[in-house]
């Protein structure tokens, strides 16, 4: 992950430290927090945790909270505080108030019930955030996903610059070669190779809502055409497979800095396995995988979905071999960090049978 030099200011509102009173559930001994059923606090929670360099937000949830997604209405948090939360550093302690049902997030020194408790005005820190804020996920995960856009939606492609002509003598590009393109460059400079791979299918319609791009490396611009039919000349300045005549350019994208707060997404999302990635059939954890909803879908960074499979038709043999069908299972989670129009990238969190295609993605139950 690029290292971010400039120090950010962050607001900390004493929002973000309003927490929620739980009541207790007689059923299973757990907190739940009002008005979500399933959000509850494990019973064997621990009194606190000192968040060390290297945690995560969806590690430090799960030592609490039946489900990660529930982070957000545990702390009380509004839409912009999912999407900043950068409250939480190492050396703080959050504490599991088991008297109030509630968390507490303070510093080290007086435990949970005593001045160590962060009751802040609204405040600004100064902090590099990509060396101190903790994390929705390890960013080593997904990396190279943040990175190159890795799905080309319909459409796309069309316009976009293309490579007419190799260096002399060349019919496949490396590093420090020359590339000439036509098109518009929109003013980049920086771009990142690609041609079109394996057509993403959408398991619900058939229809392709997509293609796997295939990334070639990376070209930077060395010299503008003077005239409108003279092409402009690149140089390879990355090579990760050979490129030629007829790949397409796309802008390098800006890396984001991704640390949404997991939680459930805004609308309901009924989304299906599309791939996973590396052309196999199966994922498991920590694996990525793609899903046939995006941003025009409600899917956004850090959204939660439960995987779960179609329960399948059996004859029952205690009844005249009559067809019955098993509920479906739910078996996992998948955080969402990445979107795009119609199709999202997410990250395989713990499962408990592997990942197929047509698998389903929902909202969690709430």
């Amino acid at each position: 992950m690029k290292k971010f030099s400039t120090a950010a200011l962050v607001v900390v509102s004493s929002a973000a430290f309003g927490l929620w009173s739980p009541v207790a559930s007689a059923a299973t001994g757990a907190a739940a927090v009002p008005g979500k059923t399933n959000c509850a606090f494990l019973q064997n929670a621990p009194d606190q945790h000192l968040v060390v360099k290297g945690d995560t937000l969806w590690g430090i949830s799960g030592k609490f909270l039946e489900h990660a997604w529930c982070w957000p209405q545990v702390w009380g948090m509004n839409r912009e505080e999912i999407r900043n939360p950068h409250w939480i550093y190492p050396g703080q302690i959050v504490y599991f108030d088991r008297a109030a049902g509630r968390l507490r997030l303070g510093r080290p020194g007086a435990g949970a019930g005593g001045s160590a408790d962060v009751r802040l005005s609204p405040q600004i820190r100064i902090s590099g955030l990509d060396n101190d804020a903790i994390r929705s996920i390890l960013p080593s995960e997904i990396e190279p996903f943040l990175s190159q856009p890795l799905v080309i939606e319909e459409n796309e492609f069309k316009d976009t610059p293309r490579i007419v002509a190799t260096q002399e003598g060349h019919v496949f590009l490396g590093k420090d070669d020359k590339a000439y393109v036509r098109g518009d460059l929109k003013g980049g400079t920086s771009f990142q190779v690609f041609r079109p791979g394996k057509p993403l299918k959408d398991p619900t319609t058939t229809k392709i809502i997509g293609y796997e791009a295939v990334y070639l490396g990376d070209v930077k611009l060395v010299r503008t055409g003077k005239t409108a039919d003279e092409a402009d000349s690149f140089v390879v300045s990355n090579s990760k497979e050979e490129m030629g005549v007829g790949d397409r350019l796309l802008p390098a994208p800006p890396r984001p800095l991704i640390n949404y707060v997991p939680h459930a997404p805004e609308r309901a999302v009924d989304a299906r396995i599309v791939s996973v990635y590396g052309g196999v059939n199966q994922a498991g954890q920590n694996q990525v995988v793609s899903v046939n909803r995006g941003a025009e879908e409600g899917l956004d960074v850090g959204a939660v979905l439960e995987l779960s499979r179609f329960g399948v038709m059996i004859k029952d043999t205690t009844d005249d071999k009559k067809p019955v069908k098993l509920p479906d299972e739910k078996y996992g989670e998948l955080f969402i960090f990445r979107t795009f129009k119609h199709i999202s990238y997410g990250l395989v969190m713990q499962v408990r049978q592997a990942v197929q295609v047509g698998d389903v993605a929902k909202s969690p139950e709430q």
